[in-house]
């Protein structure tokens, strides 16, 4: 058979022999190895469904190409996952980062700044205050 089919199940189940299942859709292995494999599919769901389902594809040639049509369907859908997962990655943009820490920076600054500015002009208030009232007691 050809090489490409043995790929079919190469990612899901180490258990599953690729060569073995499809000798077996084929009708060339032994009894007895039929025996086995049919062992496995009663113990293995997905194998047993694998294996129906690709008995309802009669004509081999066309087995062959509706395997190799998943094989490929497959692998575009998966390289699209990738390439979908890599656009979605935070990329390394050094200046962006900085820009943003820089920023961050210039805010507490700010902040710390304003708030000591703010102190200050309150503590003069209280001061002029506490004059002013001094002096409005003296007056009386």
């Amino acid at each position: 058979m050809n090489n490409d089919l043995k790929n079919i199940l190469s990612n899901s189940n180490k258990d599953i022999d690729n060569q073995q299942l499809m000798d077996y859709l084929s009708h060339h292995i032994s009894p007895a190895d039929s025996h086995q494999l049919e062992e496995n599919m009663a113990d293995d769901a997905f194998m047993n469904d694998a294996v129906e389902g690709l008995q309802e594809f009669r004509p081999t040639k066309d087995l062959q190409l509706y395997v190799n049509q998943i094989n490929n369907d497959l692998q575009k859908q998966i390289t699209k996952n990738k390439k979908r997962k890599e656009k979605r990655k935070i990329k390394d943009q050094p200046y962006t980062y900085f820009a943003i820490i820089l920023i961050l920076l210039l805010l507490v600054i700010c902040y710390v700044v304003l708030k000591r500015n703010n102190l200050q002009k309150s503590g003069v208030n209280k001061t002029a205050a506490a004059q002013n009232t001094t002096q409005v007691i003296k007056g009386y």
